[in-house]
């Protein structure tokens, strides 16, 4: 087995370890993943990070370019290292990026990259768990973490038609920037943070029409009002009952956010809370609002189908956009590496989180697969924790 070369410069181990110090293998080198390995690190437990790409924080590299965090600064530290100020209240892209790889190194974790995990099985004498990955290597540990991210692999709807469509059709994972996009007739749909962020950034970069296709109305908030962050707000509720936040919502909506009904965006009609609880995350607004009021961004219904040169909408509108970006969202695609073991609900998503392990499964763990109103940085750093105090408590116990 060959050696590996750690984020912080020296010599990492030899990834497989069959001694009684087994490693704790980390899957995924992004936020979750790092949080955990820090925590684990903080403990005395051995962990190793295994990174499919090239290095730490590859879905942030991967971002578009005006993406800055809708969580404080404060609020998106991971354990043991804050987010230096000078890189602002609402972090970029680039800084995100330039404090995971801090990260790693100021915590001397070994992470070893180029490595991706196609399965998580049981070890033969059951005591811990086999990993298969790339180049024919299994991988022995004596627990796992998951943290392969939410945002995983894009999805694009099959819409009928959509493979005769004419125009340009991306995800938005391919979005960097407006430049390609100046002076052409752009349709964006879904109106996530994602689209509402990316239809802003079009207007504001020369896009000659930006519509925006909506399937279901959105909360949308204020990122902060008066200098008070939206962030901290959903951290004081988000344990109260769900109908008493969802009346707070609505209070609270009507008096902060304008009624779009007549531009094409109506207020939606279930609570904010019980959306958040269903995984829809409220859309913080960094211009959208603005945009449709001035008609720049103009909502249309949801998507139907593709014919030729021209898009179908729902109400039998048809509209023939240059580009279409498909905001869409991603899958969490568990199910090859994991789902086997009966840890994922009928969505795909884990049953546990955090400290939890699955009763099948015991010593596996996943972290960074909800979507919380709290912020998923935020929740992260306190899942890792949780993991690494818990880990830490079986080997004490096995001792």
């Amino acid at each position: 087995m060959s050696r590996s070369t750690s984020v912080a410069g020296g010599p990492a181990p030899a990834l497989t370890d069959l001694t009684e110090d087994r490693p704790v293998y980390v899957i995924g080198g992004g936020p979750g993943g790092l949080s955990a390995a820090a925590a684990l690190r903080e403990r005395g437990m051995r962990a190793v990070v295994l990174e499919k790409s090239g290095s730490v924080g590859a879905s942030w590299r991967g971002h578009y370019d005006r993406l800055r965090l809708h969580t404080t600064r404060r609020r998106s530290a991971l354990p043991g290292l804050a987010i230096p100020r000078r890189f602002g209240r609402w972090v970029d892209r680039d800084d995100m990026v330039r404090y995971l790889e801090k990260y790693a190194e100021y915590h001397e974790l070994e992470v070893v990259t180029g490595v991706e995990v196609s399965r998580v099985d049981r070890s033969p004498d059951g005591s811990g768990w086999q990993l298969a990955a790339s180049g024919g290597r299994m991988l022995t540990g004596r627990a796992v973490v998951v943290a392969t991210g939410f945002n995983h692999t894009p999805r694009v709807p099959d819409w009928p038609g959509r493979d005769t469509f004419t125009g340009e059709l991306a995800h938005a994972s391919e979005y960097r920037d407006a430049a390609p996009y100046a002076g052409r007739d752009v349709l964006v749909v879904g109106v996530g943070n994602t689209g509402a962020e990316i239809a802003v950034d079009l207007v504001e970069g020369g896009a000659s029409r930006v519509r925006i296709a909506v399937r279901t109305a959105p909360h949308i908030v204020r990122r902060s009002t008066l200098g008070w962050p939206s962030q901290a707000t959903a951290v004081l509720v988000r344990r109260l009952p769900v109908w008493l936040v969802d009346r707070a919502a609505r209070l609270m909506s009507r008096l902060a956010v304008p009624d779009l009904t007549a531009y094409g965006l109506p207020r939606p009609d279930t609570g904010l809370y019980s959306r958040v609880r269903e995984g829809a995350i409220p859309v913080q607004d960094v211009g959208l609002i603005d945009a449709v009021k001035g008609g720049r961004v103009v909502p249309v219904v949801a998507v139907e189908s593709f014919d030729g040169d021209a898009v179908v909408l729902a109400d039998g509108t048809r509209i023939t956009p240059d580009a279409v970006i498909a905001a869409t969202g991603y899958r969490r695609d568990l199910e090859g590496l994991v789902g086997h073991l009966g840890v994922l609900d009928a969505r795909g998503r884990p049953v546990v989180r955090g400290g939890r392990t699955p009763r099948q499964a015991p010593g596996l763990y996943f972290t960074g697969f909800t979507n919380p109103i709290s912020g998923m940085l935020r929740e992260m750093a306190l899942d890792a924790r949780k993991i690494a105090r818990r880990i830490a408590g079986r080997a004490a116990r096995s001792r």
